[in-house]
C-alpha cells in the first residue's frame, strides 16, 4: 500500500520574524486586555509604595497576559519594568527593558505609517476613479478647478467629512502617546547606560540623549538633564575609550610575549611605528641588540 508524500516546507524559507502575529478575537482580545490593566494597576501602587522587586512581578503577570500584538501596550509595561530596575540599580536589566520598549515603538511607527500611506493610496484611486467616471473616462485633470495664489497659500481646506477629521485627530493623539512613551524609555535607558559605564554604554548614553535633545516634548527638567549629560558624558566616553584601548593592548601584548617566547623573541622586538601622511602602521622588527 502506497503512502503519499507529504511536501514539508523548509524551515529557512519561513519568515518568522515578518509573521503576523495571532490575534484574539475582540471578546478576548478585551478579556485579556482588562486583566493586564489589573495586574499594571497594582504595579503601579507598589511602585508608587517603593516595593519596586514585587512590582517587577505584576509587571511581568501583565506583560504575560497582554496580547503580544499590542507594542504600545507592552512598550508601556517595559519602560515601567525599566524603572523599577533603575530604582534597584539594576542597570543591565534597565537597558534590557528600555530597549525592548523602544524596539516596539519603533515597530509600531512602521505599522501606522504603512497603514497610513495605504489608506492615502486607496483614497487617491477612489478619487481617480470618480472623476474618470462623472467625466466619461477624461483624465482626472480634465476640469480641474483654477485656484488663485493666494488660496494655494493658504493651504489645505478642512476636510468636507467629519470622520476624516476624527480619525486624524486620533492619530495625532496616538503619535503625541508614542512620543510620550519613547521619551520615557530613553530617559531611562541612558540614565543606565551612563550608571553602567564602559565606552560602548557611554557611548549609547550619549546617542540617547542626543534622540531625546531633538524631541519636542520633554519636560524642562528632563531637557535640563539631558543639557547636562551631553555636557559631561564625552569626556567620560573619551576617558574610558584610552583606559579601555590600553587595556586592550595589554591583553594582546602578553598574548604575543606567550607565543613568542619559545623562539627567544618578545613584543619588545616589534615597534609600532605610525605613517603621519595615512594614519596607518607598520611593524619594524629589531634584534635585542637594537638594530
Amino acid at each position: 500500500m502506497s503512502k503519499d508524500k507529504v511536501q514539508v516546507e523548509p524551515e529557512s524559507a519561513v519568515d518568522y520574524e515578518n509573521l503576523e502575529p495571532e490575534r484574539f478575537d475582540p471578546e478576548e482580545e478585551a478579556s485579556l486586555i482588562a486583566e493586564s490593566n489589573s495586574h499594571k494597576a497594582e504595579a503601579n501602587a507598589l511602585f508608587t509604595s517603593g516595593k519596586y522587586e514585587t512590582a517587577i512581578n505584576k509587571y511581568d503577570e501583565a506583560v504575560a497576559v497582554c496580547p503580544n500584538y499590542l507594542d504600545y501596550e507592552l512598550a508601556v509595561l517595559r519602560s515601567n519594568i525599566a524603572a523599577c530596575h533603575l530604582k534597584l540599580e539594576e542597570w543591565k536589566e534597565a537597558i534590557s527593558n528600555a530597549t525592548t520598549a523602544l524596539d516596539g515603538l519603533d515597530r509600531l511607527e512602521r505599522q501606522e505609517k504603512e497603514k497610513e500611506e495605504q489608506e492615502k493610496q486607496e483614497k487617491q484611486g477612489q478619487s481617480i476613479t470618480a472623476a474618470g467616471s462623472s467625466t466619461g473616462g477624461e483624465p482626472a485633470d480634465a476640469e480641474a478647478e483654477i485656484i488663485s495664489a493666494g488660496a494655494a497659500k493658504a493651504g489645505p481646506a478642512l476636510s468636507a467629512d467629519p470622520a476624516d477629521d476624527s480619525v486624524e485627530a486620533a492619530r495625532r493623539k496616538r503619535r503625541d502617546d508614542i512620543a510620550r512613551i519613547r521619551a520615557k524609555a530613553l530617559m531611562r535607558r541612558a540614565r543606565a547606560r551612563s550608571e553602567l559605564g564602559g565606552w560602548s554604554n557611554l557611548e549609547g548614553a550619549i546617542e540617547d540623549y542626543k534622540r531625546l535633545a531633538g524631541m519636542s516634548n520633554l519636560t524642562a527638567t528632563d531637557r535640563k538633564i539631558v543639557n547636562a549629560q551631553l555636557r559631561a558624558l564625552p569626556p567620560l566616553a573619551k576617558a574610558a575609550q584610552e583606559k579601555e584601548t590600553a587595556e586592550m593592548w595589554a591583553k594582546l601584548k602578553d598574548l604575543g610575549n606567550g607565543l613568542l617566547k619559545p623562539f627567544g623573541l618578545s613584543t619588545d622586538n616589534f615597534q609600532m611605528v605610525k605613517d603621519e601622511k595615512t594614519g596607518g602602521y607598520s611593524v619594524n622588527f629589531r634584534s635585542t641588540g637594537g638594530k
